[in-house]
């Protein structure tokens, strides 16, 4: 006798909760896993229907990472520095499993609202399989622009964005400093051997130095406003606001610096103060445009909004603002 749709979904629960109960007695799935009696990419798979129906679950999340740390150790999925000795296929295989993880953590966090332990795991992926490259987080920033524009309540999506943002002038800033630091070292000790090392560092820089890091910014900034005022009401694009500006106020700090000391150095090489270094000494004023948009922009919300909550959260903005700013 053919089951019902019913007591097939009953069934179906059942299996689920029973895989779900064996994550949390995950002592013996590694032990399946260490004697080679469960493959590791089958235990994936079974973990990723258990979250099907038990999406926040922390056993299944840190059963998934402890799986994915076996297969590279296993150097069945070999680091991207290596992969000029093994060919093409492991960085296939890298690239694959990072994205059935990526699906995996975005059912998840749909499933859920506030799935920390989804975004979470997600960047745990980011950090430890992709190596957070420049690609990488540039592909996440937008491949999760429509899922926070679909979730404007949930702060976990829009704390990954930050955190993609962190990761990318950290990236950024960092390899470009090492970068001119050699090349000052290989200016004063010149040596063919420096030299190619100088040329191999600057092309491994070539990619972090190309991102524009002021326009993704300003992007950031721009979904910021297009969603406050679609969704009015929702405190969690102001926080997301606060961290976007507060990262753009960081970069163009560090930028002004960097230009005021390329600027002396040109200047002590020529040893006169050229308009270049008065062009580059004068930056950080002109940076007091992006503080006068961000009062704008708070007014004309306070102008035009009707929504209490909007108003408060505007105004508490606005407050914050001025307390940063020292204005």
């Amino acid at each position: 006798m053919a089951e019902s749709p019913e007591e097939v979904a009953v069934l179906v629960q059942r299996v689920v909760k029973d895989i779900r109960n064996a994550f949390q007695r995950n002592p013996h799935m590694k032990e399946l896993i260490l004697s080679g009696t469960l493959n590791p990419l089958k235990d994936l798979h079974l973990g990723k229907l258990a979250l099907t129906k038990f999406p926040k679950s922390p056993e299944t999340w840190i059963h998934r990472r402890w799986v994915l740390q076996q297969l590279i150790q296993e150097n069945s999925l070999p680091s991207l520095a290596t992969k000029g000795n093994l060919g093409a296929a492991p960085v296939e295989r890298i690239h694959r499993l990072v994205q059935e993880e990526m699906n995996v953590c975005s059912e998840a966090a749909g499933r859920y609202p506030s799935n920390y332990n989804a975004w979470s795991h997600r960047i745990w992926v980011l950090q430890h399989l992709a190596k957070l490259t420049v690609k990488v987080l540039l592909d996440e920033l937008s491949s999760t622009k429509y899922w926070v524009s679909m979730h404007v309540s949930d702060h976990s999506g829009f704390h990954y964005r930050q955190f993609l943002l962190n990761s990318l002038i950290r990236r950024t800033v960092t390899d470009k400093n090492i970068l001119v630091q050699k090349q000052v070292v290989s200016e004063q000790n010149p040596s063919p051997q420096k030299e190619e090392e100088s040329a191999g560092t600057e092309a491994a820089c070539a990619e972090e130095q190309s991102v524009d890091l002021p326009g993704r910014l300003d992007e950031e900034m721009e979904l910021c406003s297009e969603l406050i005022d679609n969704y009015p009401g929702h405190e969690t694009l102001w926080c997301h606001r606060r961290c976007v500006f507060y990262l753009q106020q960081h970069l163009t700090s560090h930028l002004a610096q960097a230009m005021d000391v390329d600027g002396l150095n040109e200047s002590s090489s020529k040893h006169g103060y050229t308009q270049e270094t008065k062009r580059l000494k004068r930056a950080p004023v002109q940076d007091s445009l992006g503080p006068e948009m961000e009062y704008q922009f708070v007014d004309k919300v306070l102008s035009t909004c009707r929504d209490v909550d909007q108003a408060r959260f505007a105004t508490a903005y606005r407050k914050w603002l001025v307390t940063f700013l020292g204005q």
